[in-house]
C-alpha cells in the first residue's frame, strides 16, 4: 500500500500503491499505513530525506467514497475521540507535524492530480515537485461537499499565501494547474513534460522516476529544511487581519460570503474562522481550531447533503448507472438539431464539441445562419479569454451546418427538436426529418411542458421517440431530462443516455407528464410567489427572503425573464388540454393581467414586475396599486421561507409518489442542476429527510389548513412518516458507489 525504498543516498522514497483501486484515497488502511511508513523513515538515523510519491496515474484522489459516505451518515466518532484520532499519536495530523519537524527534507513528488487530502500532504512537505501534464489538477475542493480541509489544509495555505489569497482558493474549491499553482507559490518547481518528451523520458514510470531525481537533487541540496511558519520571526505573507487594509479586506471578504450563502453553508463560516483564529495562533494551535471547526460540519446535515447529491448521486448519473445493460453503446456521428434559436443553437454547439457532424435546421437559411453564429460568439469568447485556440474553435464550426433543406438530414442517427412549444408545429418537423433520416435513428424532442407520448403520436416510430429536455443556456447548463413516453423502448432510452454523456451532460430519468419533473415542480416556486403577491405580501419582502433560502433568481424576477407572455401562453395551452381538470392558480389571473392589459410582458419588453433601463432594473411602483400591502406579522419571513422551499419538495414528493420520477438521487441532483434548487439542502427531497418526514407531514398539514390544498401531503408521505422511513436510507451511496 505504501511501499518504501531507502536508497544508497539515504533518501527513503514513500511511493503510494493502493492495491486493487484505480486511485490512491485517503482511508483508514491507507492513512495507517502512511503513519507508519513516515515513522520509519523519520526515527531512522540513516534516512536523511523523505520523497512522497505515487505509482498511480493520479497522486492521492482525496478522501475514500466510504468515509465520506460515512460523514454523510453521521457516523463519527465523539468530539474527544476524534481530536485525539487526528491530532494525536499516530494521528494524521500529528504524523504530519512530526514529519514537517523532524529536521529531515521532505519532498512531494506529484506525478498526477493530487486533491483534498492528498494535496495537504503535499502542503505538509518542505518542497513541491510536479509534472505539467494537462490533466494534473491540484487543490482543496472540499468547500463544494461542505467541508474544509481538515489535514492542516487551511493552515498551511494560510501561512503560505496569507489569509486573503487563502480564502479565495479555500472558499471557491479551485482545482489549479500545475502552471497556476506555481504562480501562486503553492508548488516550487514544475518538470513540462514535452520538454521530457522531447529529451526521450516517456511513459509514467520514466517521468515518475525523473520528477523523484528532481526531489531528490533540492533534498541534498538542502538536508536542515524547515517550514517558514516554524522558523523564528514568521509573519503571514500580505500582512494582518487588523493593519489598515487587512480589516477592510476582512470586512469586505465576510460580507460577500455572507451575500453570496445567506448563510446556509456553514463550511464558508467555518473557512473563515480557521483562517483568522487558527492565523492568528501558532501552528499547533491552528491545527486543533481546524479540528474543531471540521467536527463541527460533521456534526451539521449540510455536509451529508451536499456529499450524498454532489458527489455520490451526481456520479452515478454521470456513470449512466441506470443506463439499460442489455443495449450496445451507440456513439452519435451526425445529429440533426430542428430550430436554431437560442436552444437549438446551443445543442448544435455542444454536439458539434463532442465530436458529432450537426446539421442545424430552420425555416431560412437566414434563421439557421444566425444560430451558428451563436457557436461562432461562444467560442471566440474561449478564444479569447486562453481556453481555446483558433484553430480548434475553426474546427468545431466546421462541424456544423445550417440549413433550410430537410434532405440534409439523411443519414443522421439522431435529430433533437428544439422548435416553437406547439403540437402541430413540432408534427410537422417530425414528419418531414423522419422521411429522410436513418430508420434506425432517435428522435429526440426539446420540451419542457408538452407530454412525449402526443408529440409521439405524430412519429412513424414511436419506440424512437424520446424526450430530451434541455436548460439554457444549453452550453453552460449541465443537466439533460430524459423522458420516455409510453412507447419509448429500452434501446431508445439507453442510446439517449449515450448521446447525453458523449456531449458531457448530467442525465436524469423521469417519466411522461404534463411538465414532466423539473417544469412541472420548478412551476410552483413562482406560483407560489405570485400567491404571495395576492396575499398582499410586500414584493421586496417576498424577493429578498427567496433569495435567503438561497434559491438563485426570486419568483417575480424570474418570471420576468420566463417572459409572462409565454407563461400565459402554457398556462391556457393547459387549460385547453384538460379542460375541466384544469386548476386555476393564482399566476393565471396575474400573467393575463400584465399581458392583456398592462402590456408588461416582462424584462424583454423592459417592463414587468420589474421596470428595465440602462441602470439596471427597480420593482415596478405601480405594483402597490394592483397589489396592495397587507398586515405584517413577527413570523412572516420565516413563513414565506419555508412555504417557497416546502411546495417544491412537496411537488418532488407527488412527481416521485406517481412514479414521474422513480429516484431519489435523480430528483435531488435534477432539482439543483435544473433550476438552482439550493445544493447546501442536497435536494427536495434530501431536505425532506432532513426536516423529518413526520415532521414536514405535520408542517405541511398546518400550511394547508390556511393557505390551501396545495400543502396537503400525499397520502404516501403519511405512510412514510408512520414507518420512519426516508428518501435517502443509510448507506445507501455507499452501497451505490
Amino acid at each position: 500500500m505504501i511501499n518504501t525504498e531507502v536508497r544508497p543516498d539515504g533518501i527513503a522514497v514513500l511511493v503510494w500503491d493502493m492495491p486493487d483501486r484505480s486511485a490512491n484515497v485517503l482511508n483508514e488502511a491507507s492513512i495507517a499505513a502512511f503513519v507508519e511508513a513516515v515513522n520509519a523513515a523519520v526515527t531512522d538515523p540513516d534516512v536523511k530525506g523523505i520523497i512522497l510519491a505515487s505509482a498511480k496515474s493520479d497522486f492521492i484522489a482525496g478522501a475514500d467514497l466510504e468515509m465520506l459516505q460515512g460523514f454523510a451518515d453521521g457516523d463519527v466518532l465523539p468530539a474527544e475521540e476524534f481530536y485525539a484520532y487526528s491530532l494525536e499519536g499516530d494521528g494524521l495530523n500529528a504524523t504530519l507535524r512530526r514529519m514537517e519537524t523532524s529536521g529531515k527534507p521532505v519532498v512531494a513528488a506529484i506525478t498526477g492530480t493530487a486533491l483534498g487530502g492528498g494535496f495537504e500532504l503535499c502542503l505538509a512537505c518542505h518542497h513541491r515537485v510536479v509534472l505539467d501534464a494537462p490533466s494534473i489538477r491540484l487543490g482543496l475542493p472540499e468547500a463544494t461537499l461542505g467541508l474544509l480541509p481538515a489535514t492542516g489544509g487551511t493552515q498551511r495555505l494560510g501561512r503560505m499565501l496569507g489569509w486573503r489569497k487563502a480564502a479565495d482558493l479555500l472558499l471557491s474549491g479551485a482545482r489549479l494547474t500545475a502552471q497556476k499553482a506555481l504562480s501562486l507559490g503553492l508548488v516550487d518547481e514544475i518538470l513540462d513534460q514535452n520538454a521530457l518528451l522531447e529529451a526521450g523520458v516517456t511513459g509514467p514510470a520514466v517521468e515518475r522516476e525523473a520528477v523523484i531525481a528532481a526531489a531528490a537533487q533540492w533534498i541534498h541540496a538542502n538536508p536542515d529544511a524547515r517550514q517558514p511558519w516554524d522558523k523564528r520571526g514568521f509573519t503571514l505573507p500580505g500582512g494582518g487581519y487588523y493593519d489598515p487594509v487587512g480589516l477592510g479586506d476582512s470586512t469586505a471578504l465576510i460580507t460577500k460570503v455572507f451575500v453570496s450563502t445567506q448563510g446556509n453553508v456553514p463550511a464558508q463560516k467555518a473557512i473563515l474562522t480557521c483562517l483568522h483564529d487558527g492565523l492568528l495562533a501558532s501552528m499547533d494551535a491552528g491545527l486543533r481550531v481546524e479540528c474543531r471547526e471540521f467536527y463541527g460540519l460533521l456534526a451539521d446535515p449540510t455536509a451529508g447533503n451536499m456529499i450524498r447529491s454532489l458527489f455520490f448521486n451526481m456520479q452515478r448519473a454521470r456513470k449512466l448507472e441506470r443506463r439499460p445493460k442489455s443495449v450496445d453503446v451507440r456513439k452519435f456521428e451526425k445529429v440533426g438539431v430542428l430550430g436554431a434559436g437560442m436552444m437549438g443553437a446551443g445543442i448544435a454547439l455542444v454536439t458539434a464539441q463532442s465530436g458529432a457532424q450537426v446539421v442545424l435546421l430552420d425555416r431560412s437559411m437566414d434563421y439557421a445562419s444566425k444560430g451558428k453564429a451563436y457557436s461562432e460568439k461562444v467560442l471566440q469568447k474561449s478564444v479569447q479569454r486562453g481556453k481555446l485556440s483558433a484553430s480548434a474553435r475553426e474546427e468545431v464550426l466546421s462541424r456544423i451546418l445550417p440549413t433550410s433543406d430537410y434532405t440534409d438530414l439523411e443519414g443522421c442517427d439522431l435529430v433533437v427538436e428544439a422548435v416553437f412549444e406547439d403540437r402541430a408545429i413540432k408534427a410537422d418537423v417530425t414528419q418531414k426529418s423522419e422521411a429522410v433520416i436513418r430508420p434506425d435513428a432517435v428522435f429526440g424532442t426539446n420540451t419542457s411542458t408538452l407530454p412525449i407520448t402526443g408529440l409521439a403520436e405524430a412519429s412513424s416510430r414511436p419506440e424512437q421517440f424520446i424526450g430530451l429536455h434541455f436548460f439554457s443556456p444549453v452550453d453552460r447548463m449541465d443537466l439533460v431530462e430524459i423522458i420516455c413516453g409510453t412507447e419509448t423502448s429500452e434501446t431508445t432510452l439507453a442510446q439517449a443516455l449515450d448521446y447525453v454523456a458523449q456531449i458531457g451532460k448530467t442525465p436524469i430519468i423521469v417519466n411522461d407528464h404534463r411538465g414532466f419533473y423539473t417544469s412541472r415542480v420548478f412551476g410552483t416556486y413562482t406560483h407560489e410567489g405570485a400567491a404571495l403577491l395576492l396575499e398582499g405580501k410586500p414584493p421586496a419582502l417576498i424577493e429578498n427572503v427567496a433569495r435567503m433560502t438561497g434559491m438563485p433568481v426570486p419568483p417575480l424576477a424570474l418570471l420576468d425573464e420566463i417572459s409572462l407572455d409565454l407563461v400565459l401562453t402554457v398556462r391556457r395551452q393547459t387549460q385547453a388540454d384538460l379542460g375541466s381538470a384544469f386548476e386555476k392558480m393564482p399566476l393565471d389571473d396575474i400573467s393575463a393581467l400584465f399581458v392583456d392589459e398592462l402590456g408588461r410582458l416582462g424584462r424583454k419588453s423592459g417592463k414587468g414586475f420589474y421596470e428595465y433601463d440602462d441602470g439596471g432594473k427597480r420593482l415596478w411602483p405601480g405594483l402597490a396599486e394592483h397589489f396592495p400591502v397587507g398586515p405584517m406579522n413577527d413570523d412572516m419571513v420565516d413563513e414565506i421561507k419555508q412555504r417557497l422551499l416546502y411546495i417544491q419538495a412537496l411537488e418532488t414528493a407527488r412527481c416521485f409518489d406517481e412514479g414521474v420520477i422513480t429516484d431519489a438521487g435523480d430528483a435531488d441532483i435534477g432539482a439543483i442542476l435544473g433550476w438552482g434548487f439550493p445544493a447546501y439542502t442536497g435536494g427536495p427531497l434530501s431536505l425532506i429527510d432532513t426536516v423529518g418526514v413526520d415532521r414536514f407531514v405535520r408542517e405541511c398539514d398546518a400550511l394547508a389548513q390556511k393557505y390551501g390544498a396545495r400543502f396537503q401531503p400525499p397520502a404516501s408521505l403519511r405512510t412514510m412518516a408512520e414507518r420512519g422511513e426516508t428518501f435517502h436510507p443509510r448507506g445507501a451511496a455507499k452501497s451505490a458507489a
